[in-house]
């Protein structure tokens, strides 16, 4: 993206561009719509959060050794079988830009699920709010990541918990494109019920499509008041090909 004329007339350098475009595309969402599907399913689909051309972009970042702190091989930890690399600080402008923005719109829904389930924890309205009580809890390593899977890679089931302080929702944006770059792959969502069977979402992502979903546990209204569901998330097997996302998880990590 190159630099720009602003709405008062300065000239943008690129961060600055960068940050409007993704704010400004961010507050279009129906965010009603998105708060009415996290509450009654616990995910959220956002249909073209990143363009092709971005999406090219920050799969190619993957490569450049300088923009990451560490990289995981999954199988070493049986994990499953693939790979991801957590970006270092200062995160790429692109990255910045969505994580802050979606934390703005979804820090009042976590707030809400927080009050249902009694837990006193009420979310800052911004990211550099929220970022300052991880940092001051010691959890300051940067969480969002590239995660990379060839064919026979899967993810098993997991919940993305770096310290005692999480945020509750989390986000992963599709950078590849299905049946060309690769196939099979669909994002996995388990739900745990007291007492009930799981319930399991197979989702297929488009390029440039997000999903917002449940870090940890969501609530879910009973006769007697809410009460927890507990969440994790996966991917299953690649048929073929190479796939890529953005994950977008606005706590720290120790």
């Amino acid at each position: 993206m190159t630099a720009r004329a602003g709405a008062n007339g300065i000239r943008m350098e690129p961060k600055a561009a960068i940050e409007a475009e993704i704010e400004g595309r961010v507050a279009r969402l129906d965010w009603p719509a998105i708060a009415a599907a996290l509450d009654d399913r616990g995910f959220a689909l956002v249909p073209a959060l990143m363009r092709p051309g971005e999406c090219a972009a920050v799969a190619r970042m993957y490569e450049r050794r300088e923009l990451f702190r560490s990289r995981v091989e999954m199988a070493r930890f049986r994990f499953g079988l693939g790979e991801y690399k957590y970006f270092a600080a200062p995160l790429p402008p692109i990255v910045a830009a969505i994580r802050a923005s979606l934390y703005g719109r979804l820090a009042p829904i976590a707030t809400r699920w927080s009050r249902a389930l009694r837990l006193g924890a009420d979310y800052p309205p911004t990211l550099d709010e929220f970022l300052r009580a991880c940092h001051s809890g010691g959890q300051s390593r940067p969480t969002p990541l590239l995660l990379r899977y060839a064919a026979g890679g899967f993810n098993c089931m997991h919940q993305d918990l770096y310290g005692e302080l999480f945020f509750p929702l989390q986000a992963t944006v599709m950078l590849s494109r299905p049946e060309i770059d690769f196939a099979g792959g669909e994002f996995l969502l388990a739900e745990n019920r007291p007492r009930a069977q799981a319930r399991v979402e197979a989702i297929a992502l488009a390029r440039g499509m997000a999903v917002i979903f449940a870090t940890r546990w969501r609530p879910i209204q009973g006769a007697r008041g809410a009460y927890r569901a507990a969440v994790r998330h996966g991917v299953s097997t690649i048929a073929r090909g190479r796939r890529m996302t953005l994950g977008i998880i606005f706590h720290d990590a120790r």
